[in-house]
Order: C-alpha cells, then sequence, then structure tokens
C-alpha cells in the first residue's frame, strides 16, 4: 500500500517544531512517502487582525497549491495532510478539491475555526483550552458535530505549550502517542 503525509505548517510554527517535527517522523516510521510545504512571505502581526489572517492564508493557500500541483495523488492509496492552526484551513481546502477526498484523512493540531467550513472526512485534533486564537470552547465543539475525536490540552497554549517544560514534554508523549495510534489505523 503506497501512503503520502503532507504537512501544512502554520505561519509561525514550521514544520521544524515540535509537534510537526514528531509526527513527521511518526509517519516516516509508518512507511509513509512526506512532503513537506515550506510556505512564507507572510504579514507581521496577523493575530487579532483579521485582514492580515486573510491574506496570510491566500499566502498559504496559493503555496501550497504551486507545492502541490505536481504531486499525482491518485498513485497513493492513503493520503494523511497534517496541519498546524492555518496549515489546518489550508489542508481542508486542498482536500476539499481533490477528485479523491476519502483518501484523505487529517492530523489537525490547533485547528481554527475556519477548517471547518470545510468537509473534514477521518480525522483527529487537538486543541488547547488556553488557545488565544480560537473562542473557548468551540473547536471541540465542531469536532463533536463532525465526530472527529478532539484532544484537548488543558492549560495550553496555541502551541499547545502550557509554560511548564515538564508538562509540555509530556503533553507531548501524549499527543504524539495518540498521533501514532491513529496514524497506525488508517
Amino acid at each position: 500500500m503506497k501512503k503520502l503525509a503532507v504537512f501544512f505548517p502554520g505561519i509561525g510554527y514550521t514544520v521544524d517544531k515540535p509537534l510537526m517535527h514528531y509526527s513527521r517522523r511518526l509517519t516516516a516510521e509508518a512507511g509513509f512517502d512526506v512532503l513537506t510545504l515550506p510556505y512564507s512571505g507572510f504579514p507581521q502581526k496577523v493575530k487579532g487582525n483579521r485582514d492580515k489572517m486573510e491574506e496570510s492564508y491566500k499566502i498559504a493557500l496559493a503555496q501550497s497549491a504551486e507545492m502541490l500541483s505536481d504531486t499525482d495523488f491518485s498513485q497513493y492509496d492513503v493520503i494523511l495532510f497534517v496541519g498546524k492552526s492555518i496549515g489546518t484551513v489550508v489542508a481542508a481546502e486542498i482536500a476539499s478539491r481533490s477528485p479523491i477526498p476519502e483518501r484523505i484523512h487529517f492530523v489537525l493540531y490547533t485547528p481554527l475555526e475556519q477548517t471547518f467550513s470545510f468537509p473534514l472526512g477521518d480525522a483527529i485534533a487537538f486543541t488547547g483550552d488556553a488557545d488565544p486564537w480560537v473562542k473557548a470552547g468551540i473547536i471541540p465543539e465542531l469536532c463533536l458535530a463532525r465526530d472527529i475525536p478532539c484532544y484537548i490540552i488543558p492549560g495550553s497554549n496555541h502551541s499547545l505549550e502550557t509554560g511548564s517544560v515538564k508538562e509540555d514534554i509530556e503533553n507531548l508523549k501524549k499527543i504524539m502517542k495518540k498521533t501514532r495510534k491513529y496514524i497506525r489505523h488508517i
């Protein structure tokens, strides 16, 4: 079975940061071909500025579409889109345009509300209950409505970090354990 994992990072949360780095390693261990999308060129001070957020989304979407234009998704039996923040929205839109959306699965790290404006098939989500980028409680509600397992990391921000190194490492271990289980089930 041929498998592909595509990584859609956030604006400041690149593929080298912990959630993306370790999940990328997990997919490689599970036999996936791995493709990262290193988009860039975002405006400064995006948080809280709707226009800059929209501009950032358009930049990430255009760059992702360009980077994926030569990828033949039809050759893969299983496709996994791993997104972080704005990358979850981009991944959802790219999947909605696909002629084979039933083959696409999602790992959503700190998804934004806009992610759920697109059809999502099989997915798993992780969010923090102290994430300033999303309205409190909205992501678990949206996941529940779609029957998507959603893991809430208590006291964590948009990077799923709490400020305590020890707690963050323990949480990262739990997140990767759930991510690994999900990857193995698809």
